[in-house]
């Protein structure tokens, strides 16, 4: 896609939602972070409604921590691989108080060595918790720019490298919001609704 192709389709998704924002439910970057390692493999809905009930109890690393691994797991056990992620959000929350005072850190190389945090997930607190414009790609991110031809690419890295360098700076700090819900309703994997989407005239992959 050309370079005015691709202004053109962020001028639209910006016009059709000029402040997009995640479908997790937080108040707290900490609240966020917890939200997004629990999204792994597990969708926005289910999260909110765990979290629903966890935050009321615990939204802080010290009150995490003070359930312990069995009461953690009675707020999550309805989430996917949520053994795991227990595990792994109280091996955070202990870094978080004795390395970094019980706040989450802005940096990405502290996010990513919390335990259960990865590219992704430190590009999802950076963008929307701290205002950073940076590109978190998960599955929908991947399909959308590659099917719309915003870039080419074979990994998530390589999507993620290539979205910074295409995207125009005006766009980026809510460009992974555009595209994760245009991926979420609009440009889905099986039966992408092209009838509908505001983007199709400019779209490569289109289906008539």
């Amino acid at each position: 896609m050309t370079p005015k192709k691709v202004r053109e389709a962020f001028t639209r998704l910006r016009a059709q939602n000029p402040e997009p924002r995640t479908e997790l439910v937080y108040s707290t970057p900490f609240e966020l972070l917890i939200a997004v390692i629990l999204s792994a493999q597990a969708t926005d809905v289910g999260v909110n409604k765990a979290t629903a009930k966890l935050y009321p109890v615990a939204n802080t690393p010290a009150a995490i921590l003070a359930l312990g691994l069995d009461g953690l797991k009675e707020y999550i056990k309805t989430i996917g691989l949520y053994n795991s992620k227990a595990a792994n959000i109280l091996k955070t929350c202990e870094m978080l108080v004795q390395h970094h005072q019980g706040e989450v850190p802005r940096q990405r190389e502290l996010l990513e060595a919390l335990p259960g945090v990865g590219r992704k997930t430190a590009n999802v607190v950076l963008n929307t918790a701290f205002g950073e414009p940076v590109m978190a790609v998960d599955t929908h991110i991947f399909r959308v720019s590659n099917r719309l031809g915003f870039v080419q690419a074979k990994t998530v890295e390589a999507t993620e490298q290539q979205l910074m360098k295409v995207i125009p700076k005006e766009f980026l700090l809510d460009a992974h919001h555009w595209l994760i819900l245009h991926g979420r309703y609009v440009c889905k994997a099986r039966k992408p609704e092209c009838g509908g989407c505001i983007l199709s005239d400019l779209c490569p992959s289109r289906s008539d």
